[in-house]
């Protein structure tokens, strides 16, 4: 028979659970992760139709998204472009946002030092791990999460206590994981910005899909916190109440 506390305190890591993985898969699927703000100007001399119809490589659509306020995630890249009108050509046509998701390929291709002469840029190493990370290791959280909780549904049929600990520990290294994406999307956001200088004028700022990702990380430190102590207190008292029955 379980305590009451110990019962209590599972309950509640699985909802901080819960909570961090709703919150991490929707930071995932987002692409408000960096944003750009530019000064107000004519889109019409941007590539915006090849951001959008066709692969271009990381220094074109960055340049895009520098002249077009564009937002970047994890899976999604995206640009803001005007609306266009089936009857007429507006003075101001409203602005709406178009995305273009990155395919596997593009996830895993080699980044580049970008130089004045393109013909010399090099392969940087680092970014382009950073870059894959961020990519591989939130899919390896939620994959550690998603063990974890069919280890806790199997301690549940088999009313065992014992597999708690596992649990707590997958969780602890989800949150590892969840916190080295938010680490390795800033450090290649930083190493870009020394290589590729952003035109005078633009603002970057972090964006709400990253914060998300971030929360996520003290729910599942959290979660992984209860079930270790919940694993670790059941156990100690169950050695004391067994050493009772024999004394």
């Amino acid at each position: 028979m379980v305590d009451n506390r110990y019962a209590t305190a599972l309950v509640i890591g699985f909802v901080l659970s819960l909570l961090a993985t709703v919150y991490l898969s929707v930071a995932m699927g987002t692409q408000h992760w960096y944003q750009y703000s530019c000064p107000p100007g004519d889109p019409r001399g941007s590539n915006a139709s090849e951001f959008i119809n066709g692969e271009i490589d990381e220094k074109s659509y960055r340049d895009t998204m520098f002249t077009l306020n564009g937002t970047l995630g994890l899976w999604w890249r995206c640009i803001m472009v005007p609306s266009e009108s089936l009857w007429f050509k507006e003075p101001e046509p409203t602005m709406e946002t178009r995305c273009v998701s990155f395919t596997l390929p593009q996830q895993f291709s080699p980044k580049y030092k970008y130089q004045a002469n393109h013909n010399d840029d090099e392969e940087d190493l680092l970014r382009t791990y950073l870059w894959r990370c961020q990519f591989l290791l939130p899919l390896v959280s939620l994959a550690l999460v998603f063990l974890a909780g069919l280890i806790g549904v199997c301690a549940c049929l088999c009313r065992s206590f014992t597999p708690t600990f596992g649990v707590g520990v997958l969780h602890l290294l989800a949150g590892l994981c969840t916190l080295g994406t938010v680490c390795c999307f800033l450090a290649g956001e930083d190493l870009l910005q020394r290589y590729s200088l952003p035109p005078e004028g633009l603002e970057g700022s972090l964006g709400w899909s990253l914060y998300l990702a971030l929360i996520s990380f003290p729910l599942q430190m959290m979660a992984a916190a209860l079930f270790l102590w919940a694993a670790r207190s059941h156990r100690t008292s169950y050695t004391r109440m067994t050493a009772y029955r024999v004394a």
